[in-house]
């Protein structure tokens, strides 16, 4: 991967005579990774900052958050949100719930209630519900026997529910419905459903998780689109470029608004 601080000139130099469409990971890309996911605040620049180039051009947040969550974390109206890793979408054009997906509340909610019995004695295991989807945060559970129990028991709960899958992250397992839909399919029904799936269109993704490299994948055939993963240069990523932490990407955006809407000579 190469930075997109260094290739920024280059980078401008694609979007130019093209529309923009900006999506963006929130947790780890927007906010640093924080021990509990209510802590991940925006900072007000970048809230700022995101409110601008919603003026210049289409602008998505993609997270594994609930929908609600995330749009209360933003706060910005101009804005997409895709919940729960796309399966829930709400925005100013385009309204998704995931049909499948809606099939398999009632397994949700028999797991969510399974795992919120059986970690109880787990000191640091926190269950988080989703419309989508159940988190099951392991960060704040120090010793490796007790991570050790946490992920036998998601394992054995995803086990009796069929229709469940299991997915991992940051210090976290989710379960979700087992049916063909991440973010990268959530990334391309935005694109047609807002339609700027043609090539007068240049999308960019912005994420730093495994979940993320969905999108990476799914931008890598069309032209001028491209993912940049925030991480560091040495790990393997299908995106094309790297950001090292939340602060470059600040920096990013704010340059890329400046080559989106240049100051008057």
């Amino acid at each position: 991967m190469r930075s997109a601080l260094e290739q920024q000139s280059s980078i401008a130099e694609v979007l130019r005579n093209r529309q923009l469409a900006l999506l963006l990971d929130y947790d780890g890309t927007l906010t640093p990774i924080v021990r509990r996911p209510e802590d991940a605040i925006l900072p007000e620049s970048v809230r700022e900052l995101l409110r601008r180039l919603a003026g210049r051009c289409t602008v998505a947040v993609v997270s594994g958050r609930d929908r609600r969550d995330v749009e209360k974390m933003v706060q910005i109206d101009l804005l997409t949100y895709a919940g729960s890793h796309g399966f829930d979408i709400h925005g100013p054009e385009v309204q998704m719930e995931h049909e499948e997906a809606r099939r398999v509340l009632p397994d949700l909610d028999r797991a969510e209630a399974e795992l919120r019995d059986s970690l109880t004695a787990t000191a640091g295991a926190r269950v988080e519900r989703k419309r989508f989807a159940i988190a099951i945060h392991y960060r704040e559970v120090e010793a490796e026997e007790g991570v050790r129990r946490v992920a036998a028991i998601v394992e054995e709960v995803r086990g009796r529910h069929g229709a469940l899958r299991k997915l991992g992250g940051k210090k976290i397992f989710e379960l979700q419905p087992d049916v063909p839909w991440n973010k990268g399919y959530a990334v391309m029904f935005l694109l047609e459903s807002l339609g700027l799936n043609h090539p007068g269109v240049a999308a960019i993704y912005i994420g730093d998780d495994e979940t993320d490299e969905n999108a990476f994948r799914a931008l890598e055939s069309r032209e001028a689109s491209f993912g940049i993963r925030v991480a560091s240069p040495e790990e393997a990523s299908a995106a094309a470029y790297y950001l090292r932490d939340c602060g470059e990407v600040e920096t990013f955006l704010r340059r890329l608004l400046t080559s989106l809407d240049p100051p008057e000579r």
